[in-house]
């Protein structure tokens, strides 16, 4: 299915500092396991009273402390920001961008975001990245990006320092377009515009209850398999027709069952390069096509009744 240009969401949060106040450390399982070692050698060297295992703890000892603040700095100084955020359908996964800056001397190796999903990443002094993180839709409306981690284990994964940030961030979360083709709806307007629809070219205009006479080969015989009667595949040379994508003439038992078919209306009318006006109860959009008219109209189908 062609997703045509979904928009973007830009966000003017203010970019955040990871400083001491914002960022949290721990020993890992690994460093836990290290410190165990370190006081079993000093058992050993005090019941022994053997100067090289004392030497041998106090060295990993100092390993051990001067990680904490190699682990500190990796974070230390980033400026965290949220970026644009993609319109998916129901069902896909919806894209949180993160801008990140380093504005210090100290390249920051081995950091991780994490969403759903971990993304990993080096950042050099002076240098700035842009990390997608991505989480996936199941119902239409906005979709909340919540917390993002951002962490390191930097450089023996000894500790672990993060730093969890709330995003403000949403998505525009689309119905999911029904996945069986069905004709458009035939108000007055859509028949007196099939009428002066030039048949017989090789653009897939949309469906219509099967006439006598309709070639075998146009017949859409996935709808017929389905129990939802016979009907052939309209083929058009222009792409001047235009239609009405009613919410009152869709199909289904549910207001999500009527949003998904209208959804693939859209879709379909949008492929077909047709001029389609769009009703909703409480909204109505003259006839158009092109990227802005598909936009705003998967946006109401998307926060109808919401």
């Amino acid at each position: 299915m062609s997703r045509f240009f979904l928009g973007e969401r830009r966000l003017n949060q203010k970019p955040l500092i990871l400083n001491q106040r914002r960022i949290f450390i721990l020993p890992t399982q690994r460093g836990l396991g290290f410190s165990l070692l370190i006081l079993l050698l000093m058992l050993i060297a005090f019941v022994y009273n053997n100067n090289l295992a004392y030497m041998l703890a106090f060295l990993l000892g100092s390993i051990f402390f001067i990680t904490i603040l190699h682990t500190y700095k990796s974070l230390a100084g980033l400026t965290v920001q949220e970026g644009e955020t993609t319109a998916v359908f129901a069902g896909e996964a919806a894209g949180f961008g993160v801008h990140i800056d380093n504005p210090t001397s100290v390249e920051s190796q081995h950091v991780q975001l994490k969403m759903k999903a971990v993304e990993h990443f080096n950042l050099k002094a002076h240098s700035k990245a842009h990390i997608t993180l991505y989480d996936l839709t199941q119902k239409r409306g906005w979709h909340p990006a919540g917390t993002v981690t951002i962490f390191s284990t930097y450089p023996l994964g000894l500790f672990r320092a993060w730093s969890p940030i709330r995003f403000n961030a949403k998505a525009l979360v689309y119905p999911k377009p029904a996945n069986q083709e069905i004709p458009f709806p035939e108000t007055g307007s859509t028949k007196a515009q099939q009428g002066q629809f030039k048949k017989g070219g090789d653009e897939f205009y949309g469906l219509q209850s099967y006439q006598a006479g309709d070639p075998i080969k146009h017949l859409h015989w996935k709808a017929y398999a389905k129990g939802l009667g016979l009907f052939s595949k309209q083929y058009g040379g222009e792409s001047s027709a235009e239609i009405w994508l009613d919410y009152g003439h869709a199909p289904g038992q549910s207001l999500e069952e009527r949003l998904s078919y209208l959804c693939r209306w859209v879709v379909d009318a949008e492929q077909a390069g047709l001029s389609y006006g769009f009703i909703l109860p409480s909204l109505r959009l003259e006839p158009g096509n092109g990227p802005a008219h598909y936009r705003l109209c998967l946006e109401a189908l998307a926060l109808f009744n919401l």
